[in-house]
């Protein structure tokens, strides 16, 4: 059964953006259901997966698979790897059954799509970023827009780049959110900073996630789907 998601929109207006789009961000499903969201899918031009479609803690990814078998027959689906991805036990039966999907995998690689560029930096078991490729794509000429899993990647490795934006996730919103701050997150412990919506002036937004993904419930932080839009914008 799917949890219940809500929608947070988000506008992005830049120079680079020749074309208007809508993604849709599905950020942390963790082998959960989607079926609720699929239409938000079929309206949308793409869907980003920013890591953790599978969770390594169960032993089945069978409604990951299905999402691999579905969601691209709704729209185009780039798929970036988080740190359930490089920790399953199942890793390469998974990534073989991915790459004879129809979803886009951006293993620290980046696509153009539409007049955008798209890359994917990918979770490492020792908590470093691939600064070839982030080198590279940051000298890409197209609007570039960056899945990032890990927020502290970002912070570490990614924040001060000639990025136009990037889209995290890991985080679930800080799972227990207390006067609208996350009581505690994966990776920057108790009372974490980088937990949901945007941050660096707009540069960076968090996804609070699309499933649970913890032992421990949710409170005050409800599942999401970000819908962004992309806009041209003329006056800059």
């Amino acid at each position: 059964m799917s949890a219940k998601r809500v929608r947070v929109y988000h506008t992005i207006r830049h120079p680079k953006i020749r074309v208007p789009l809508t993604l849709a961000v599905a950020a942390d499903l963790h082998s959960g259901g989607f079926q609720d969201v699929l239409e938000d899918f079929r309206a949308a031009d793409a869907v980003l997966v920013p890591g953790d479609l599978v969770n390594r803690h169960r032993k089945s990814y069978a409604e990951a698979a299905r999402f691999l078998r579905e969601a691209p027959k709704a729209a185009p689906v780039f798929y970036s790897m988080g740190n359930h991805e490089i920790k399953c036990a199942y890793r390469e039966e998974w990534m073989r059954l991915v790459r004879e999907s129809e979803v886009t995998v951006l293993d620290d690689e980046s696509t153009l799509f539409r007049g955008i560029r798209i890359g994917g930096l990918s979770s490492r078991l020792n908590g470093e970023a691939n600064r070839t490729f982030l080198d590279a794509f940051e000298r890409e000429e197209e609007f570039r827009l960056l899945m990032c899993h890990h927020p502290e990647m970002w912070r570490d490795y990614v924040r001060g780049r000639d990025i136009d934006f990037t889209i995290c996730g890991h985080a679930h919103g800080g799972q227990i959110q207390i006067c609208g701050r996350g009581l505690y997150s994966p990776g920057q412990g108790l009372f974490p900073k980088l937990t949901h919506g945007l941050h660096d002036g707009g540069k960076m937004m968090i996804s609070r996630g699309m499933t649970n993904g913890a032992r421990a419930p949710r409170i005050n932080n409800p599942c999401e789907l970000i819908i962004l839009r992309l806009e041209p914008d003329t006056e800059i």
